[in-house]
């Protein structure tokens, strides 16, 4: 099988001083990983794309582990861009995010667009300690401007203090299961996103399921965490949708 295969290593500590600490900050062929500039105990990190991609064939991953104490920000600094490659294969992007009790971890990223005639498998997995603290956001863009979408597919599995509390799945474009731009799914939308919120303190005053706006939801889960998911025209307002959906809720 053809592609690139590439893996980004993040390894974040409490230190002496009240701080994060990067003991591990490692990546390899299209991924980079660069620290940047914090606020206070927040360690800050952007995923960087050298290349373009993923294209068919490749194979990424990115692993993130926080520590109990040390806090983390990962964003991206541009959207990533699923393409087609050479050869006829999928791509898949592996993400596994860890993060222990006392620990936190904002995970955000920029949009995934899935560009015509693309095969992209995202799969995301999720351990947190009963006490870990959690902002994930995913963002979803089927297809450019004017452009048909591309095959995507992407599964989230969370789990807290070993039991599972999501385990879904979504695939949308040529060759997905049909239903998946009806109705009860995208509803003829081309972005859709999701919110992953845990806060010890949900164990003790879940967050209430209600409807935020005109097409976003927000659920707890069982356990000390809540999901959003939303679907909109495009990815400017996905976002805002999604940013306001995290304003009104107990996070802070």
């Amino acid at each position: 099988m053809g592609g690139v295969h590439a893996t980004a290593r993040i390894e974040a500590r409490a230190d002496a001083r009240g701080g994060t600490s990067l003991p591990v900050l490692e990546s390899d062929g299209p991924l980079a990983l660069r620290r940047t500039r914090g606020t206070g105990a927040e360690a800050r990190v952007l995923l960087v794309g050298a290349m373009s991609g993923p294209l068919g064939g490749d194979r990424f991953a990115v692993r993130a582990d926080v520590g109990d104490g040390a806090r983390l920000r990962v964003g991206s600094a541009a959207a990533t861009i699923a393409l087609p490659g050479q050869t006829k294969d999928d791509a898949r992007y592996d993400v596994c995010l860890r993060v222990a009790d006392g620990g936190e971890l904002h995970w955000l990223p920029e949009p995934l667009i899935s560009v015509r005639g693309s095969d992209l498998t995202v799969v995301t997995r999720v351990e947190l300690g009963a006490g870990a603290r959690l902002v994930w956001r995913e963002e979803q863009v089927l297809g450019r401007a004017g452009e048909e979408s591309g095959r995507l597919t992407g599964r989230l599995v969370v789990r807290i203090a070993g039991r599972v509390v999501l385990d879904q799945e979504l695939a949308c474009g040529p060759g997905a299961p049909a239903g998946w731009d009806g109705p009860a799914v995208l509803g003829g939308h081309r972005a859709v996103g999701q919110l992953v919120i845990a806060r010890p303190e949900f164990a003790q005053r879940p967050v209430e399921p209600a409807i935020l706006g005109e097409h976003a939801c927000v659920m707890p889960l069982a356990g000390p965490a809540a999901l959003v998911t939303a679907v909109a025209p495009d990815g400017l307002r996905l976002r805002r949708v999604l940013d306001e959906a995290l304003a009104q809720l107990p996070i802070r």
